[in-house]
């Protein structure tokens, strides 16, 4: 069957209006948000197969770095990069999955990189070597864009993905007025890994807005899960023992299936409020039984568009003209359309 202007609307984040003024070639639209519609209708396959007739010639090669392991949001941003790439004739898009939490691995692969790439998009960890690395392929010309968790101080073109503080800060927020102002309790979070610097942003927003506007809430323990949902079961059980009155978690990373599951087995799901990142398939139906109260998402089908909207022009010296994706807080009562 083929694709509907609603279905292009929906793909692209626009008004179905917005897709009909770009598909008949009206005025009023700016060129990004054009360009935006166009490579939806063409993924979508409303334009049928002549739009897709690009000569392999001028191909450009873009290689992305994304950590390996049990995480559920970078399972679907690596589909979506690879889903849309395939999309783009104009793109050769290779997608490389290694060992998350080790820098020296992660430094050895951007290093390799050099000389076989045209541009580098990475979730990267903030270590001096994986920096080093970073400076390293960036003065062979190679432009590099940050992706989920930003490094400052090395030359790269842009950074993807949200405002980890903010989110950190809309975390706290959400949790502290489900608690109430002043409500007395303990209150523990989970992290992927300091080491990525949006985990590190994520938990200063929390523990400043909890300090500032629910001081009545104490944080009793950081534990780091490497995104790993069995570690984060385990730890979740036995915080769970080491403090039977504890009143609120939040997840900075990934690994809620395994706080949640722990949660439910202790039978703490309904006295316990869980917020947590990313709306996937376990955190919707934690959602649905009502072990999650909130999820903080960011899309994942947003920040590979941009992703290799900004590398496919900074190798090719065009205007980049950024679309950041948007923070959103989902309720049980309004899980999107997937």
């Amino acid at each position: 069957m083929r694709s509907t202007l609603t279905d292009i609307a929906r793909e692209a984040g626009v008004s179905s209006a917005t897709v009909d003024r770009v598909l008949n070639n009206r005025s009023g639209v700016k060129h990004r948000t054009r360009e935006i519609v166009m490579d939806a209708a063409r993924r979508l396959g409303y334009l049928g197969p002549a739009a897709h007739n690009a000569s392999a010639e001028g191909r450009v090669r873009l290689d992305f770095v994304l950590p390996a392991g049990t995480n559920t949001f970078i399972a679907n941003l690596l589909r979506q990069l690879q889903s849309q790439g395939t999309a783009r004739p104009d793109l050769d898009v290779r997608v490389h999955s290694i060992e998350g939490f080790n820098p020296d691995t992660l430094a050895g692969t951007l290093q390799e990189l050099r000389g076989e790439t045209m541009g580098v998009g990475v979730i990267a960890l903030d270590h001096p070597t994986v920096r080093e690395a970073m400076r390293s392929l960036a003065s062979s010309g190679v432009p590099i864009v940050t992706l989920v968790s930003d490094i400052l101080h090395v030359p790269r073109t842009g950074y993807i993905g949200i405002d980890n503080r903010a989110a950190g800060r809309l975390a706290g927020y959400l949790l502290g007025r489900f608690l109430g102002r002043e409500t007395k309790g303990k209150i523990a979070l989970f992290a992927g890994s300091l080491s990525y610097r949006g985990h590190e942003e994520r938990e200063m927003g929390f523990r400043h807005i909890i300090a500032d506007e629910f001081p009545a809430l104490e944080i009793v323990e950081l534990r780091e899960i490497r995104d790993d949902r069995e570690r984060a079961f385990e730890e979740a059980a036995a915080l769970l023992k080491r403090h039977p009155d504890l009143a609120g978690i939040y997840n900075i990373g990934a690994g809620n299936s395994g706080i949640g599951q722990a949660l439910a087995e202790a039978g703490k799901a309904e006295s316990i409020i869980f917020v947590g990142h990313e709306l996937t398939e376990h955190s919707k139906r934690l959602l649905l039984n009502g072990v999650m109260d909130a999820v903080i998402d960011q899309n994942p089908r947003v920040e590979a568009r941009e992703a290799l909207s900004m590398l496919d022009c900074a190798v090719r010296g065009k205007p980049i003209d950024y679309h950041p994706p948007r923070l959103q807080v989902i309720f049980r009562e309004n899980i999107p359309e997937t």
